[in-house]
This record gives structure tokens, C-alpha cells and sequence, in this order.
């Protein structure tokens, strides 16, 4: 039956106000989910807040920060660590929106969603913008914090960094949806996010500039070169000075356009994972 709903859609299209109707009610299905989980959002400043109130009070000594663009001048080791840290939340909230697909696959209520007769890969994508929406005020909230422990970029910063999070936000968002496509349970989704989210942290810019990194190890200088994460830090940390890194854009650009079509085609009911599954529009 649905199969043959999907084709009759497909024959007769839709309008931009009945895709725009989709978009507002999987935006509006996460932004309940998200406020009925308040854990959710302190969970999502703690780790970052640790790390600004708690090691790098415990590390200014020791990493300084010279003059590096798109800073003009010397800067705290908080000050630095401050891009990094904000894309830590999305990191950690893309995983999390990728794990409640794990768990409404599981569970079955992704075959509401599945079964619609709107494209897949715009229901994904509308899945993915949800999930970047609802972390740019958690994003904000931990700037709004960190303006009280004297990190104060300039106030039009914090308009220009807004494209940038979004793309970021986007990016990290599809990676977690292309891990969820191959994850087959929620405690292996889980686990999995664990072997992402620290090395990617870890080995980028996000707690020290590459150039110390280098003089310490050249492997991991290059293993964080092309990490996409530190891109996507670059970006964020230059987007709050108003400054555009062409280099990190392109790389986030292009990641966030390969993840996200690795996550469509994963979930294509005739070649990806679903298929596999026996779900809604697949083989099996």
C-alpha cells in the first residue's frame, strides 16, 4: 500500500506549502522532544563548562596562545578553546538526534515517518535541519555563560557565526544519520558514538593550536589536518570574528554534502540498510 501511495505522489507532486507543512511538523516533533528532556540540554553545557571553567583555568599556564588569526593579539587559553568547546555541543547533539532515529527505528516509529508519501531524502534532510535547530540555543545559551568568564568576541560575532554553526551543525548532524543507517541496535549506536566523538575531538584544533601539535608529533598533526572537525572548528573560530576561512568552508561544505548523500542512499529502500532490515519499503 504504500508503495503504491508513494508512486501516486509522485505522479500528482506536491506544493511548496505541503513540503513546508513536513519540514514545520518534523522541526516541531523534535523541538517537543528536546523540551520534554531537559537532562538533554543540561547534559549538552555541562562537558563543555567543565572544560572552560575547569581545565582551562588548570592549563592557562601552560598553553598559552600566541598571536594566530584570526586573533590580533595574545589570548587566554579559554578564549581559544571557546570554538572548539561550542562545537562540542553539536557534535554531541547531532549523535544524540541520530541515536533517537536508532531508537525510533527499533521501536517502530520511524515507520510513520518511512512510509510517507514525500521523498526519503527530504525527510531526512528535514530530519537533519530539526536536529541542527535544536542545537544553535544550546550553542548560544553556552556563549550567553562564557560572556561572564570574560569571553567576549566582537558583538557582530555573534551574527556571523551564525551561517557558520548552521553548516557545522549540518555537517556533524549527517555524520551522526550515516552512523545510524548502519547501526543495527541502540546499545551498538551508542558505543559507536564513542570511537567518533573523542578522536574527532581530541585530534583537531578544538584544545590546541596545530602548529604545537606539530612540534610534537607530525603524524597527528596530519591525522588532524584532515579531520573535518577541525575545519569545522577553523570555520567557527573565524565566523566569530567576522573572518571567513575558505579552506575550512569548502571542507565543511563538501563533508556535510558526502555525508548527508551517504546518509540518503543508506537509507534507500533499495540498496541501504532498511532493505537489509525488512523495513518499510524494503527487500527483505
Amino acid at each position: 500500500m504504500s508503495v503504491e501511495v508513494a508512486t501516486y505522489a509522485q505522479a500528482a507532486g506536491f506544493s511548496p506549502a505541503q513540503y513546508a507543512i513536513c519540514l514545520k511538523g518534523i522541526v516541531w516533533r523534535e523541538g517537543l522532544r528536546f523540551l520534554h528532556q531537559r537532562e538533554r540540554f543540561v547534559a549538552a553545557l555541562v562537558r563543555p563548562l567543565v572544560w572552560l571553567f575547569i581545565f582551562a583555568t588548570g592549563f592557562r599556564q601552560v598553553l598559552g596562545v600566541s598571536i594566530i588569526p584570526p586573533y590580533e593579539t595574545y589570548v587566554l587559553y579559554e578564549v581559544y578553546i571557546t570554538p572548539g568547546l561550542m562545537l562540542l555541543i553539536q557534535l554531541f547533539n547531532g549523535m544524540q538526534s541520530s541515536l533517537s532515529m536508532v531508537y525510533d527505528r527499533e521501536m517502530g516509529n520511524m515507520r510513520t515517518l518511512l512510509v510517507s508519501p514525500l521523498p526519503r531524502w527530504y525527510l531526512l534532510s528535514s530530519k537533519l535541519i530539526a536536529g541542527m535547530a535544536v542545537s544553535l540555543p544550546q550553542v548560544y545559551t553556552f556563549l550567553a555563560i562564557a560572556w561572564f568568564w570574560d569571553i567576549e568576541p566582537p558583538l557582530v560575532g555573534y551574527l556571523t557565526v551564525l551561517p557558520a554553526l548552521v553548516l557545522t551543525g549540518l555537517m556533524l548532524g549527517a555524520l551522526g544519520m550515516l552512523m545510524s543507517s548502519v547501526s543495527k541496535q541502540l546499545e551498538n549506536f551508542a558505543g559507536a558514538m564513542n570511537f567518533v566523538i573523542f578522536p574527532m575531538f581530541f585530534a583537531s584544533s578544538a584544545l590546541y593550536p596545530l602548529w604545537r601539535v606539530k612540534e610534537g608529533s607530525p603524524v597527528l598533526y596530519y591525522i588532524c589536518q584532515i579531520n573535518p572537525f577541525t575545519h569545522a572548528v577553523e570555520l567557527v573560530r573565524f565566523a566569530l570574528y567576522a573572518e571567513v576561512n575558505w579552506t575550512s568552508l569548502a571542507v565543511v561544505a563538501g563533508c556535510t554534502v558526502l555525508f548527508m548523500v551517504g546518509a540518503i542512499l543508506a537509507y534507500d529502500p533499495s540498496r541501504g540498510f532498511l532493505a537489509r532490515r525488512g523495513e518499510p519499503g524494503g527487500g527483505a
